[in-house]
């Protein structure tokens, strides 16, 4: 039997402010549930299992988003790995397929989120991030600024330190993805910064202004994940996406020994993540035409192009030296405009990147369109930790 699989039916909400839409969780996942339904052509009645991610919400809230598809008793698992939570949800659907458990299962993703930089939420237990804030206060001195801000600086700076990489490198990703934005109707933000103006907003934490940081969304995400046969017995070859390669890696002694901040921000995860994904496709980064990675703050891709292996390790801001991560460069990264310019729904954020990389490998990007875009990656990191990385093919 054929363990391979494929995304049959994406579709997304527009991302938005928090709050600045009439619309609550079940909501935003009918709308993104629905449309990713209908562009596989197929009812809800024939997925098999759902796996819901979300960060912000009570228990069942996966059960509640998906009733409003349909009451058919399958299983609904919830899940939550902090901001690679739509992508672990993928890689649970694609498991359960893989794995001949079912021909068809649904992955979705949605947050309702609250203003300003994210915070504690519960403070009568252990912050899940204790052991990482201890290793990076450890090495650089704790300061004002919010801590998810603060921890991916840091290891901006930190890159800075070693390798030569300046505070323009990291302004230079933030242009890119707000340029990038204003294609995708899905953004958040659709706004072109000129460089000055990404250079010169309200600094965070250095090196990092406001317009290098993702900020807090609403909105929601979805992917059909199918089996061959199940690709052959619909008749769905000519909108299929192979997922065919894809690996999720947690924390490694680094994250806490290697007295490193990017250690500490997931590097040596995504690397593993990377090295795993590409080998089960027998692909490596020469092969790819177009990336959607993890840009929460805009050091964090420039340090994962190393991760990833687009460039050497301390050689990642030679990337934006030559503008290859942008349009009629070696690679084009994040089309959709990241996380900094799309929006961060961190629920459902790894389904927005699998649904563009979707519509780019089927060459139905519209203006955002990678030419030629045969082979796509996908990086999607969660501090706590937890990375995601995912090679799509156009099916041979």
């Amino acid at each position: 039997m054929s363990n391979r699989t494929f995304v049959v039916g994406v579709g997304m909400t527009k991302f938005e402010k928090p709050g600045g839409r009439e619309w609550d969780y079940p909501d935003m996942a009918r709308e993104a549930g629905t449309r990713a339904l209908e562009d596989a052509g197929i009812p809800y009645e024939q997925v098999e299992q759902a796996f819901v991610g979300y960060c912000y919400g009570e228990s069942t809230s996966g059960q509640r988003a998906v009733y409003g598809l349909g009451l058919t008793g399958i299983p609904v698992i919830n899940v939550n790995n902090n901001c690679s939570t739509g992508s672990s949800a993928l890689y649970m659907a694609r498991q359960a397929v893989r794995g001949g458990l079912a021909d068809c299962a649904l992955a979705l993703g949605f947050e309702k989120m609250e203003r300003g930089s994210l915070g504690v939420k519960y403070t009568d237990r252990t912050n899940p991030l204790d052991k990482h804030v201890e290793a990076m206060i450890a090495v650089r001195e704790p300061e004002a600024s919010p801590p998810a801000p603060q921890m991916f600086g840091n290891a901006g700076r930190e890159h800075m330190d070693r390798y030569g990489s300046t505070a323009d490198h990291y302004a230079w990703i933030g242009w890119k993805n707000h340029e990038h934005s204003t294609r995708n109707p899905y953004a958040q933000f659709q706004t072109e910064y000129t460089l000055e103006e990404i250079k010169n907003a309200k600094v965070i934490h250095e090196p990092l202004t406001k317009l290098q940081c993702s900020p807090t969304s609403d909105g929601s995400g979805a992917a059909i994940v199918a089996s061959e046969r199940f690709v052959d017995e619909h008749d769905l070859w000519d909108q299929a996406i192979e997922i065919a390669g894809q690996a999720l890696t947690t924390d490694m002694p680094a994250a806490f020994e290697s007295r490193s901040c990017m250690s500490v921000v997931g590097y040596d995860m995504s690397r593993e993540a990377a090295r795993r994904a590409y080998e089960e496709a027998e692909v490596g980064p020469e092969d790819v035409d177009v990336i959607e990675l993890h840009d929460c703050f805009s050091a964090n891709e420039l340090i994962t192009y190393e991760a990833l292996g687009l460039a050497e390790e301390g050689e990642g801001h030679k990337l934006v030296d030559a503008q290859d991560t942008t349009y009629g460069g070696r690679w084009v990264v994040n089309p959709s405009g990241g996380l900094i310019s799309k929006g961060h729904p961190l629920g459902a954020t790894g389904l927005a990147q699998c649904s563009e990389l979707s519509w780019q490998l089927r060459g139905s990007a519209d203006a955002r369109q990678v030419e030629g875009a045969e082979v796509g990656l996908q990086h999607n990191i969660g501090l706590g930790g937890a990375c995601v990385v995912t090679v799509y093919k156009q099916p041979a």
